[in-house]
Formats: C-alpha cells, sequence, structure tokens
C-alpha cells in the first residue's frame, strides 16, 4: 500500500511529492527522478493526534510530511506501524482522566509530605548560625517599617522578666536561645514576630491591646518561641525554595504569577501547620509555668474587640472563621480564629 506525500531533504526548501510505502523494514521514498530507502526504525514516526498534519523526520534531516492525517493513519496501520502503549492511553479520555487524578494526587500527597519532610531533612543539617544570619538580615528589613520602641525601659525590662521567671520553668535544654526586641510597629501593629535566629519582636502595639498584662504577653511569647523552637523560619525558606523551583520548572517561568502560585498555596498550608505547632508549644510552655492556655483565649478577644469595638467580642471570636470560602481558606496563613480559640479552651481544662 503506498502513500502520497510531500518529501524535503534537509537540504533547502524545494517540496518533493513522492509516494512512500514500507517493504521488509525499509521505508521507500519515491520521486521525480529519485528513489531513496531508509531503514523504518530510524524514522521518527509522528503520533496520531485529532488535528494537524503526519510529520516523519528521517535520521539525515530530512522529512516526510502529509496534510491528509486520516489516509496516513490508516497507511501507517496497514504497514504493520503499530502505536506504542502510550499514544493509545493519550486517545483514551479514561486513561487521561485517570491519569490527571493520578498525577493530582501525587502533587497533593507531595506538597502535604514530600515537602515538609525533605524541608527538616535539610534544616537538620543547617547550622544555626545560618538562622542567625537570615534573622538578622530580615531584622534590618523590618527596621525600615518600624520604629524605635515607645515603652520606657522599666516596662520592657518587666515583660521581659516575667517571661524569663517563665522560662525558667521548663526542662532544662528545652528552651532555645531568644531575645526579645520592642519596636514601634504602627504599620503592622499588635503583632510579635519570630525571627530564625532566636529574636523575637513584640510591637508596642501588642503591649498596649492587652494592657500590659505581663501573664498574657508571656502566653504571646511562648507561641513565637515555640516558631523558634521549630525553626519554622528557616523551614519555609527552603520549603518557598522547592515550591518556587518547581513552580517555575512546570510553568516554564520564575517571574510569571503561575509560577508563584503553588508558593502562596503551599506556603499558605505549611505556614497553618507552623502556627499549630507553636500553639501547642505555647500550650506544654504556660502549664509547665503554671499558667493557663486560656491566657492566649484573652488575647482573641481582645484582637476581636479591636476589629469590632461594637460587638460581643468573644461571641464573634467563636464565629470566625466558620464562613471563610475556599480562596479564603488557601490563602489564609493562619488557622482560624475559632479553631485556636477551640484549641487553647480546650488545653485549659
Amino acid at each position: 500500500m503506498e502513500l502520497d506525500a510531500t518529501y524535503f531533504d534537509g537540504q533547502n526548501g524545494r517540496a518533493h511529492p513522492v509516494r512512500i510505502r514500507v517493504v521488509a523494514g525499509q521505508l521507500h521514498i519515491d520521486g521525480q527522478g529519485f528513489a531513496l530507502s531508509v531503514p523504518a526504525q530510524s524514522v521518527d514516526w509522528p503520533e496520531r493526534t485529532r488535528h494537524g498534519m503526519r510529520v516523519a523526520h528521517l535520521a539525515s534531516g530530512g522529512l516526510v510530511q502529509t496534510e491528509d492525517s486520516v489516509a496516513w493513519d490508516t497507511w501507517a496501520q496497514a504497514q504493520g506501524l503499530h502505536e506504542s502503549i502510550v499514544v493509545k492511553m493519550q486517545q483514551n479520555w479514561r486513561w487521561v482522566a485517570g491519569s490527571v487524578a493520578v498525577l493530582m494526587a501525587l502533587v497533593v500527597g507531595l506538597q502535604q509530605w514530600g515537602l515538609p519532610l525533605v524541608a527538616k531533612a535539610v534544616v537538620a543539617v543547617t547550622p544555626q548560625s545560618v538562622d542567625a544570619a537570615i534573622g538578622d538580615s530580615t531584622l534590618q528589613a523590618l527596621d525600615g517599617l518600624m520604629s524605635p520602641t515607645q515603652l520606657p525601659l522599666s516596662e520592657q525590662q518587666r515583660v521581659r522578666d516575667a517571661f524569663a521567671q517563665a522560662v525558667a520553668h521548663q526542662p532544662v535544654g528545652s528552651v532555645p536561645a531568644w531575645k526579645l526586641e520592642f519596636r514601634h510597629g504602627e504599620r503592622i501593629g499588635a503583632n510579635a514576630l519570630a525571627l530564625p535566629g532566636g529574636t523575637i519582636l513584640l510591637t508596642d502595639e501588642m503591649v498596649k491591646l492587652v494592657d500590659g498584662d505581663a501573664a498574657v504577653l508571656t502566653a504571646v511569647l511562648a507561641h513565637e518561641l515555640g516558631h523558634v523552637q521549630h525553626r519554622h523560619g528557616i523551614r519555609m525558606v527552603v520549603q518557598a525554595g522547592v515550591l518556587g523551583s518547581l513552580g517555575a520548572l512546570v510553568w516554564g517561568d520564575f517571574s510569571s504569577l503561575l509560577a508563584a502560585v503553588p508558593v502562596l498555596m503551599g506556603q499558605a498550608a505549611y505556614s497553618r501547620q507552623a502556627e499549630h505547632e507553636a500553639d501547642v508549644h505555647a500550650v506544654r510552655f504556660l502549664k509547665a509555668a503554671q499558667l493557663s492556655p486560656a491566657l492566649m483565649v484573652t488575647l482573641f478577644d481582645r484582637l476581636e474587640a479591636k476589629r469590632h469595638p461594637d460587638k460581643d467580642s468573644e461571641k464573634e471570636t467563636d464565629k470566625r472563621g466558620t464562613d471563610d470560602s475556599w480562596l479564603g481558606i488557601a490563602f489564609s496563613s493562619h488557622p482560624s480564629d475559632a479553631a485556636r480559640v477551640a484549641f487553647f479552651r480546650a488545653a485549659a481544662l
């Protein structure tokens, strides 16, 4: 069985009308004034697709093509040029759907369990000096957003002493090196930040929010110390790097929004896990210091009262997070307030 096609020799752009056939494992190409014969196994045969011309590439650099894809597919089948299992799977919607489902399961598994394990392994062999260096550079950057604290030295020392007293109740060797710094953070409001290397920043606004209650501030600092304990800062750096590389590998551009989406989605989930780990650490820390985990509930009540000054803060805190959309949950860096309040209340019983 022969087929009309067009041949290009790979040397110039001239098209040669030819007839092709496969006999005894050889592809024969016959045109006006010439005849070629090449091993069929050396030809890069085209895959069957729904649309588009068929192009067979020769080892010499030439090619044979035809726009009649139906005629080519019929001819190829008659010549015994059987399709690979991959091509057959691509043409079957059930195989395609199954492959997509398996791929999604692998992606989810990699995000949920694979990357965190890889990050933990990398962090385990990373010297603490790396944390300190990253923490110092981060502090310098944050100082561009914040100003020196306006709290009196006596107030700063009172908070430090209260936290140090709680630290003294912890098991020997269980507390990482830490340093408490105060900043006036009008842009970031009432907040506390744990930087890699052990520096904890507490804003003046946070101190004022709880009316300087040393016990509540100790609970806040216990949570931040949990981040230092688990080295969440450096873990997030590693995970963001891996996710960014994978996103760029899939989408092909480090600077594109699509390449950044996996990082945003993945880091949101990892950050929620980190927040829960820090909450668990805070509960253990407070109980060892004979302080109630309910102190964190007080913090959430104060935060909610600030957001909604005309509403019952406790009721609003309980409702918070119950009507989040999927997008809101996906890009939330913290678990919902309601879940965290319930956790601390249960721990206080």
